[in-house]
């Protein structure tokens, strides 16, 4: 496949496993280089090195996107390290379910943190080193089909994401005079440990996503990077857009087309 990345560089936040892990992979396959991250030093680390054993460019930064100063190091690290920045993509994100009745405040503010305040922390950083750069970028926002509809126990996920989706369109107004695209990324049911963990906590099965969703299967981390290097690849008319990517879940008026 073509390196149509080649010499620019990007971010990707809780890119140690799943989904973000997908991302950074193949961002440095489209010839990028790519700064991973994790809270863990360790772990961002290695997943820097397994993108170098496959013969990229890569290498670990550790912050926590919940502390702005945290992130802006991060910014920092990337540039010191390869000289700009073009693409950040805020894919690190968490989760606590339970009854809203009684869900625990503490909790509740923990996945706001993360999964809201975290993306515009990331966003904002990435920002400001682009227009500083001059050369416009591309941000992209980890959101997920939970910002559309809801879900029993969902109530502070749900919440953080259809923030996710609204901030995305909001900056992309504001940030389009600098030639700043971006855009959200909203995964159905993708496979992953942390969605096999969390589906045998609430006792779905294979079959309750299978029928649900129209192309009656998961998705894989590898088909969410393939939409991710569409969103930054090359100059496109994109902005402000959430690209829906599960398989039809949304658009399935019926519900299910099995027990």
């Amino acid at each position: 496949m073509t390196q149509t990345l080649s010499e620019q560089t990007a971010i990707v936040t809780g890119s140690s496993s799943g989904i973000g892990k997908a991302i950074a992979e193949e961002l440095a396959v489209a010839g990028a280089n790519v700064v991973t991250n994790s809270r863990s030093e360790e772990r961002a680390e290695h997943a820097a090195a397994n993108i170098e054993r496959a013969g990229g460019t890569a290498v670990g930064v550790a912050a926590d996107v919940t502390d702005p100063d945290s992130v802006a190091t991060l910014v920092d690290e990337a540039v010191d390290e390869f000289g700009r920045l073009d693409i950040m993509i805020n894919n690190a994100g968490t989760n606590v379910r339970g009854p809203a009745e009684s869900f625990d405040p503490a909790d509740w503010q923990h996945v706001i943190d993360v999964d809201l305040s975290g993306v515009f922390f990331g966003a904002q950083a990435a920002a400001r080193r682009m227009i500083e750069q001059g050369n416009g970028g591309h941000i992209v926002n980890i959101s997920s089909i939970m910002g559309e509809v809801g879900l029993h126990e969902r109530a502070a996920y749900s919440a953080a994401k259809g923030g996710v989706n609204n901030l995305t369109r909001t900056l992309s107004v504001e940030w389009a005079e600098h030639s700043i695209h971006v855009n959200a990324l909203a995964p159905g049911y993708i496979k992953t440990e942390m969605t096999d963990e969390a589906l045998a906590e609430v006792g779905f099965t294979d079959a309750n996503v299978r029928n649900r969703t129209p192309l009656e299967r998961w998705g894989s981390p590898e088909e969410m990077a393939t939409c991710v290097r569409f969103l930054v690849e090359g100059d496109h008319f994109v902005t402000g857009e959430v690209l829906h990517a599960d398989g039809g879940w949304l658009a399935f008026a019926w519900g299910s087309s099995g027990d």
